[in-house]
């Protein structure tokens, strides 16, 4: 496969010239649709509205959104200017949102109204209370001297915040040799999209990622499914994710093909879609695929339409994959593998693959992508069979962490090779198997977590002498969040307290579903605690309180 050398912005250009008139964002709902030359036409105005603002070339620039209609002309708009989006998970609190934006060095954020029981407006005028008193444009936060715009994506008016509407205004002050220049300044290694993962070690960072990362990503992927132009996916996962504005956007249009968009997961909305669309391919975790099948409704709609799709995030159950391609017509369904710092696809399965292989490995190598397992001890070549680290190096590893150089150069050897942290096995067929992980990152449902984050902010509890953090097996999600409590002597707390003390401070998905109190914590005989222990032993305390896992 030869490599694409576009950047985001020519992408989408070339489609718009090509195929003007062609379906490029539905939003069902809505009855709402652009064409790729619609779309191109309001990214090129909401470009020159940006430009207006004073964001330039290499700025950071924050989207804090569901699936809304203008996430992807953001996406796009930011990219034409060389600006760098960074995509903010909607799970995010106070605290999390208030980290990104120093880390980032954030100079214009863009949200919504909010997500679920968080107020995303309210927390940013808790965070910058200036944007009450000044003026648009003229931002000067204290707390967040790089600050300069905050903007509502959608009609809504807010103090301080410019709209989408006015953006797109705003735009028509800025002539159109000006947008052309800057344009020309942009070039695909250049990095164009942020975002956060829990890495390795302590906070999440900022995953560099360029245009030549995620289209090529974006294509190779919809390769594997064997996209053409009359393809149409409905897009059910977050755009926040690589799963989303990677393996759906960048697949799609990297094949001048179609994206229908549901704000948030909902099933029976899904399925609707699907039959109102006749869209040919469906994305999810295995949980969305489940909550499909098992809907009251299921068998009402037409799915007729769908022909593939990628599941991802998890393993699939043999039975749920079988269903999937059965019930939901979903033949090709493929399963994709990676990391965020692989743009993120590493190996995947492909559409010729048994049921049973697509259900227990992540297939092989991804087009123009190398692949191998080593000892991750003395990082010698893992024979087949054996278990060892999987690693890559190719087009799709990052450019590294953002003003992170220590941590970028403890995942990226000097060889280029991108080590995952996750253990596997390679198979007689050539396949991958993952098998663990070396890192102690729980996955909740697609979920990144970091246990330090969390024992960190525990840690402020008064009454907390020690914690750990750990996953507990989960029959729905993969992996639950666990926190085992050392309290101080003397001192009293309940699992009540401890809850109430991250609820709306932390993402909920982030909030410990299971809080045991321990005398002591595993260790080896250096000392160090044994997190896999700890995830045995939430097993027998479970047991013990008479508690379902779930």
């Amino acid at each position: 496969m030869q490599l694409l050398d576009y950047t985001l912005g020519q992408m989408l250009e070339k489609w718009a010239y090509e195929t003007p008139d062609h379906d490029f964002i539905v939003y069902p709902d809505r009855d709402l649709r652009f064409s790729y030359k619609q779309f191109n036409d309001r990214v090129d105005q909401l470009a020159k509205g940006l430009l207006f603002i004073g964001i330039r070339p290499g700025d950071k620039v924050g989207i804090w959104a569901k699936n809304v209609p203008d996430w992807t002309t953001l996406m796009f708009a930011t990219a034409k200017i060389g600006a760098v989006l960074v995509t903010i998970n909607t799970n995010y609190k106070l605290s999390e949102i208030e980290y990104i934006l120093h880390n980032a060095d954030l100079h214009s954020l863009f949200l919504v109204d909010g997500y679920r029981d968080s107020d995303y407006v309210q927390m940013i005028f808790d965070l910058v209370p200036e944007l009450k008193t000044q003026a648009r444009g003229e931002l000067r936060s204290e707390k967040f001297p790089k600050l300069r715009n905050v903007g509502f994506v959608g009609q809504q008016k807010h103090r301080g915040m410019y709209n989408t509407s006015e953006l797109i205004l705003l735009g028509n002050h800025i002539d159109d040799l000006e947008l052309e220049s800057v344009k020309e300044t942009v070039a695909c290694h250049d990095v164009v999209n942020m975002q956060y993962t829990s890495g390795t070690t302590g906070f999440p960072k900022g995953v560099m990622l360029s245009h030549h990362n995620i289209l090529n990503n974006g294509f190779a992927t919809g390769e594997c499914m064997k996209y053409t132009q009359k393809d149409r996916l409905l897009v059910c996962v977050p755009l926040f994710h690589c799963f989303g504005c990677v393996l759906a956007v960048c697949s799609i249009v990297t094949h001048g093909a179609t994206l229908v968009f549901t704000e948030d997961f909902d099933p029976l909305m899904v399925l609707a879609s699907v039959q109102k669309e006749k869209c040919t391919a469906l994305y999810g975790v295995p949980t969305m695929f489940i909550a499909e099948l098992n809907h009251p409704m299921f068998d009402m709609f037409d799915l007729s339409s769908l022909r593939t799709g990628i599941m991802a995030g998890a393993l699939c159950p043999i039975e749920t994959m079988r269903q999937v391609m059965e019930k939901m017509n979903m033949k090709d369904v493929i399963v994709v593998y990676g990391l965020t710092e692989s743009s993120p696809g590493m190996t995947a399965t492909r559409t010729h693959n048994s049921p049973e292989v697509r259900a227990t490995t992540v297939g092989f190598e991804y087009p123009n992508v190398e692949v191998k397992i080593v000892n991750p001890e003395t990082g010698k070549l893992c024979r087949t069979g054996e278990q060892g680290e999987i690693c890559c190096r190719g087009y799709n590893v990052m450019k590294g962490y953002y003003n992170n150089p220590e941590a970028t150069a403890s995942v990226i050897d000097a060889e280029g090779w991108l080590h995952s942290g996750d253990l596997a096995v390679k198979t007689e067929d050539g396949f991958y198997r993952i098998t663990g992980r070396i890192k102690d990152m729980i996955i909740r449902g697609g979920e990144n977590i970091y246990p330090r984050e969390i024992e960190n902010y525990l840690f402020q509890i008064p009454q907390i002498e020690a914690v750990e953090v750990a996953g507990v097996p989960s029959k729905k999600y993969g992996e639950e969040v666990g926190a085992f409590i050392k309290v101080k002597a003397g001192q009293q707390l309940t699992e009540e307290e401890v809850v109430d003390f991250c609820r709306g401070k932390i993402a909920r998905f982030k909030i410990p579903r299971y809080i045991f109190f321990v005398e002591e914590f595993p260790m080896t005989a250096s000392g160090k605690i044994q997190k896999y222990k700890l995830s045995e032993l939430s097993l027998e305390l479970c047991k013990k309180k008479g508690i379902d896992i779930i």
